[in-house]
């Protein structure tokens, strides 16, 4: 098929998925403090730092991602929590090939902080024999948040994610 054939049908798609999408965004609206703490907790079980066996005690609260919505949303969480704007950390993570401070000023902006306030970026070595998509000027790396003195924080984050779990039946067949 050729894409006059299906120009129509892409048209029609993508105008019912904004519409799809900005429905589901006006019925979420603002999120209450409860749900906002129940969904934080998962995210970060999801996609931040966790003790494993083989160092049980590392209960730092640090997250990592990509998407500038869920780091928003990690940030709006860790204050709902109590956390200190002082005692975040943030550093990118980005490959070497990219414009790193470019990256950091568009993060900086994104969090509310001065670029000096940044620790050192980490670099991730380039690799000619693999072939990566996230380049060019939209691609910023990904932003690790850190929570200064964290372990009660990641200690009730836990305590969330059992009380989640606890609450859930297991499968049924």
């Amino acid at each position: 098929m050729t894409d006059a054939q299906w120009a129509g049908h892409r048209a029609a798609r993508d105008a019912a998925r904004a519409d799809t999408v900005a429905a589901t965004a006006g019925w979420v609206k603002q999120l209450r403090y409860r749900e906002l703490v129940l969904v934080g907790a998962a995210i970060y079980w999801a996609e931040g730092t966790k003790a494993k066996p083989w160092r049980p005690n590392d209960c730092r609260v640090r997250f990592v991602n990509s998407d500038p919505a869920l780091i928003t949303l990690f940030l709006r969480f860790v204050a709902a929590m109590g956390v200190p704007r002082a005692d975040l950390r943030f550093r990118v993570s980005i490959h070497e090939t990219a414009d790193v401070p470019e990256a950091v000023r568009w993060w900086a902006a994104l969090v509310g902080v001065s670029t000096e306030d940044f620790q050192p970026t980490v670099l991730k070595r380039h690799r000619p024999a693999t072939n990566r998509r996230n380049t060019g000027d939209g691609y910023r790396g990904c932003l690790a948040v850190e929570v200064a003195r964290s372990s009660r924080l990641y200690w009730k984050i836990e305590g969330i994610m059992k009380g989640m779990g606890d609450g859930v039946p297991p499968p049924g067949r």
